[in-house]
């Protein structure tokens, strides 16, 4: 259930097609629901946050994924996200929803089931039962380097399924200031801008000194043996002297994308 759900069960209320009632009763039914012995679904998650429980692909097994897709699209739910999921467990996945009968099903999702979704490999995150929905506002996301866009589009696809426009700016690191200085005009005309860099992570700083809206950091895993694994970069951003940036964890693009769907969504009054 989400809220155009619950829009429409008002709308029944209101020319009396449906009873209050009922549509408590709608309201009510089962806020989440158990598959096999490993999850435990949040089916309201809509309805309080705008968008359905994300699955976390990385140590999940690919019969697990299939499994919770299925009881989700069985409730109705659309527009899953799957995020950290590799190419390889991407096409097992795939298989298993093809060969579905193999694995069991929760009661609630019907036999033979048809799901559809939707992969993109260089974010890692999949969609199952895609819908398209309006985009409002603007999110700038600005990565440091080619290498760092896999985190890059983890965010940017995040923010767009999350409702926000998103236009990409890739390639500015420091090392070129003048790259990120020719594409300042989109950045001035964003709610929030997500800054993606590993190394040493300066871009986020420099772009905190150039434009008003807020800015949140991602530092990434990229770089040399004292990159560290990306904590340089998580400590350069912690430690920047630009005022309005908050920062994510390392490689967390999609925390990152969500938050900045928000504070989008808020700049445009939704």
């Amino acid at each position: 259930m989400d809220n155009q759900d619950i829009y429409e069960l008002l709308r029944q209320v209101s020319d009396g097609t449906r009873t209050p009632e009922q549509a408590l009763e709608d309201i009510r039914m089962q806020p989440d629901m158990l598959v096999g012995n490993y999850a435990d679904i949040d089916l309201h998650r809509g309805v309080r946050q705008g968008m359905p429980e994300v699955i976390y692909g990385e140590g999940k097994t690919a019969e697990q994924i299939a499994g919770i897709l299925r009881a989700m699209t069985g409730r109705g739910v659309k527009n899953i996200m799957v995020t950290r999921l590799s190419e390889e467990k991407e096409a097992q996945v795939r298989a298993v929803l093809i060969a579905h009968g193999e694995t069991p099903l929760h009661e609630c999702t019907a036999a033979n089931q048809e799901i559809v979704l939707r992969y993109d490999p260089t974010s890692r995150i999949a969609v199952a039962e895609p819908e398209e929905t309006e985009k409002t506002g603007k999110v700038a996301v600005v990565a440091a380097g080619t290498s760092d866009l896999p985190v890059a589009e983890e965010a940017a696809v995040t923010a767009e399924l999350y409702g926000s426009y998103v236009e990409r700016v890739y390639d500015v690191g420091v090392a070129g200031l003048h790259r990120l200085l020719h594409r300042l005009p989109v950045l001035e005309d964003a709610n929030v801008i997500i800054a993606v860099a590993g190394m040493e992570g300066a871009l986020v700083s420099v772009i905190g000194g150039l434009v008003a809206c807020p800015v949140i950091g991602v530092p990434t895993s990229v770089g040399y043996g004292a990159n560290f694994g990306g904590l340089a970069a998580l400590l350069s951003m912690l430690n920047s002297c630009a005022s309005g940036v908050s920062v994510v964890n390392i490689d967390n693009g999609f925390g990152a994308g969500v938050l900045a769907a928000r504070i989008n969504r808020q700049s445009c009054g939704k």
